[in-house]
């Protein structure tokens, strides 16, 4: 079976297995409390900077969604894409963790290319892109999943679809489904070249407490049109598409309410004017 090599280890997260196992497990132990959903979590939003600044809140909200026993897929949305692009997706193949491989979910690739438009990537070919990587080594090591798949998703209405149709497909063939959406919110400062309110500790709370809560309130809503619409309006999310698409797998999974779990900045961890926001929400 071919892998897809992972390259961002050893920079943006541990290479190896027992430094990775090591960082979990301290994301763990810090991390917060989280009891199941009325059904149990049938996905959840996750951010997708280095684990230095942003892994806490991804290896929690993945280990919210673990079950007694190991879903059959897990689905992830992300991709830093623009309206205009073209949705992505690897449909053969395996991608490479500290802890071993997970093997695509070639049937349901199959089905959705039959459905939709793709831009498909190999195991050698593709878009080096920290948004799903990143998540897979908590997505081995707390899931274990039979399988995965990873989809790339621009921010327009149309991506919902894809997402519906991997919550049918999956319930139509009796499989235990989990859904993953990964974005960061807001980019703010010279860095990024966004700063409409100017810099210091204004522009903070305004990130933190306005621009950044509204687009997380759109998800607490389980609004995927509106998380859209924030995140092409307000800058206030990179990957507006795979947050809402994954919105959209949830409810059509029949969730129907959300939390979250937690929120912070890169601020709070190497302060500065040029800063992201990151939050965790989980759906049931």
């Amino acid at each position: 079976m071919s892998v897809r090599k992972a390259v961002f280890a050893g920079s943006w997260y541990p290479k190896h297995a027992s430094a990775c196992e090591q960082e979990i497990e301290q994301f763990l132990a810090q991390g917060p409390n989280v009891e199941g959903g009325a059904d149990s979590w049938k996905g959840g939003i996750v951010p997708h900077a280095g684990w230095y600044y942003s892994g806490g809140i991804a290896c929690n909200v993945i280990h919210a969604l673990k079950d007694d026993i190991p879903p059959d897929l897990v689905v992830i949305f992300g991709m830093h894409l623009h309206p205009g692009a073209p949705n992505h997706m690897m449909a053969r193949g395996a991608w490479e963790t500290p802890f071993g491989p997970l093997k695509v979910a070639h049937e349901l690739a199959d089905h959705l290319k039959q459905r939709f438009e793709f831009h498909e990537e190999t195991t050698h070919r593709y878009a080096r892109d920290n948004t799903i990587e990143l998540q897979l080594p908590f997505v081995k090591y707390l899931i274990d999943p039979a399988s995965i798949l990873a989809i790339g998703v621009p921010p327009v209405h149309t991506s919902l679809d894809i997402g519906r149709t991997v919550a049918s497909w999956a319930r139509s063939k009796g499989q235990r489904l989990k859904v993953i959406g990964s974005t960061d919110l807001t980019h703010y400062g010279g860095n990024y070249g966004f700063t409409p309110q100017g810099t210091g500790d204004d522009a903070l709370e305004w990130v933190r407490n306005k621009n950044d809560r509204r687009v997380i309130d759109a998800m607490l809503a389980m609004s995927p049109e509106t998380v859209i619409d924030e995140g092409l309006s307000r800058q206030n999310a990179c990957c507006a598409g795979a947050a809402a698409t994954a919105v959209a797998t949830a409810r059509e999974m029949g969730a129907r309410q959300a939390k979250e779990l937690a929120y912070a900045t890169s601020h709070d961890k190497s302060p500065g004017d040029s800063f992201v926001g990151y939050v965790g929400v989980v759906f049931a």
